[in-house]
């Protein structure tokens, strides 16, 4: 949500409400578009700044006229993106082993879990739970890895900050790792106790933790690094062209989900060969070792790294505002925003927590609309969460000519890695 100052707030407060009171305190009258604590209100951005401020301002028809293209990357930047890739290395190149390594029982005279013959038609395997199990551990996997996200990130923006919640992230996932090389150990695989799939558990839920702690905050903080906020007029090759920081947010993204898909597709197809011509220990190990880069290269540039110091939860002042609209509203589906505006509210009555203004709680209501983009989101992952189980399964039954069977989950990201280039420079 934008911080951004100097609006009319009791235009904003009358707005889609007919004969509204205006409640608000004098401060609140002049504070920021969007803020969601006003005792911390920002200087304008520079979409809200009169046109011609500096020299290489657009004017209007500029605005309307030139080509906009993308700023420049800075270093800063490619580094956090090279500590996503590490990380995508490792996540996804030991889960990728888990169908196997859950469903298919070790192989005759293996202690390792590959088979004596690679080239062969025995499948890697060491708990041999059957197919069943090893499509809920895949789908519970993916399920607690995408929701550990919302507690990374209530535990960035309320208590530590992002760079600190990244480093308990990777302190866990290497814990994890450990923990997943130990399952995996041939002395644990052969045991014939259960020891083996309790560390495996115990491994994928801290390795989930780990994730979502870091998969939060590493995005933020990339985007923190662009400071150039301020569309400007340059000539580059002859031709005068618009720095838009927009686009530059959108081409750092875009190769940053490139970074992510390279990590994962060479995490992926490494530690199924690693895991079908050596063993599941050292498949889980290797991507322990690249994930140890990731603290390094992080405090090796933290001294050029901007970093914003936590100023509250996003998501707890939503559902407290939500909350309190929602009890005064009629109807069961019925949101009342306009009862959660600080100047529909006497003073008075209002709680600590509303500390943000009228604009803010438009925004949210807009995002909340803007969240129907994502209702295709269930239907696409019940095919996508086929790949990581129950096609991998299949693979393992069909003629495989020396190929591992767990091959096949890297579709998805070798797809992504090649549309990347073309959307950023044929596409846009």
């Amino acid at each position: 949500m934008s911080q951004t100052a100097a609006l009319d707030n009791e235009a904003i407060a009358k707005a889609h409400v007919p004969q509204a009171t205006v409640q608000g305190t004098e401060q609140e009258l002049h504070n920021a578009k969007g803020s969601i604590d006003i005792t911390r209100a920002v200087t304008n951005t520079y979409d809200e700044e009169p046109l011609g401020k500096y020299e290489d301002d657009p004017t209007e028809e500029d605005l309307h006229t030139l080509r906009r293209v993308s700023g420049g990357i800075q270093w800063s930047m490619y580094t956090i993106a090279f500590a996503e890739l590490c990380e995508r290395f490792s996540y996804y190149g030991s889960a990728v082993l888990y169908t196997n390594f859950v469903n298919r029982p070790l192989p005759p005279g293996s202690t390792t879990g590959a088979p004596a013959d690679p080239n062969g038609s025995i499948i890697p395997g060491a708990l041999g739970m059957g197919p069943k199990a090893a499509q809920g551990i895949n789908l519970f996997n993916q399920f607690f890895a995408y929701l550990m996200p919302l507690f990374g990130a209530w535990l960035a923006d309320a208590k530590l900050g992002r760079y600190k919640t990244i480093h308990i992230a990777i302190v866990v996932s290497t814990i994890a790792h450990v923990i997943l090389v130990a399952a995996a150990a041939p002395g644990v695989l052969t045991s014939g106790n259960k020891g083996g799939f309790g560390a495996f558990i115990v491994g994928l839920l801290l390795l989930c933790t780990g994730t979502g702690l870091f998969k939060a905050n590493i995005s933020p903080l990339l985007a923190e690094q662009n400071r150039d906020t301020r569309m400007r007029v340059e000539v580059q090759n002859g031709e005068r062209v618009l720095v838009d920081p927009s686009i530059t947010n959108s081409r750092v993204f875009l190769w940053f989900y490139f970074a992510i898909n390279i990590g994962a597709t060479v995490g992926q197809v490494c530690m199924v060969f690693v895991e079908k011509y050596h063993s599941f220990w050292l498949a889980f190990f290797l991507p322990t070792v690249l994930f140890l880069l990731c603290p390094l290269v992080l405090a090796l540039n933290k001294k050029h790294y901007h970093l914003t110091p936590p100023t509250g939860s996003v998501l707890q002042k939503f559902l407290q505002m939500f909350s309190f609209a929602k009890k005064r509203s009629t109807g069961a589906f019925a949101v009342n925003w306009e009862a959660a505006k600080p100047s529909n509210v006497p003073v008075a009555e209002r709680p600590g927590w509303m500390t943000y203004d009228d604009a803010w709680v438009d925004e949210v209501k807009r995002g909340l609309m803007a969240c129907k983009v994502f209702l295709f989101l269930p239907i696409f992952f019940l095919a996508y969460n086929q790949m990581t189980g129950n096609l991998t399964t299949q693979a393992g039954t069909m003629e495989l000519h020396g190929a591992p069977n767990d091959v096949i989950q890297n579709l998805n990201p070798l797809s992504i890695i090649i549309m990347v280039p073309i959307m950023d420079k044929v596409v846009y």
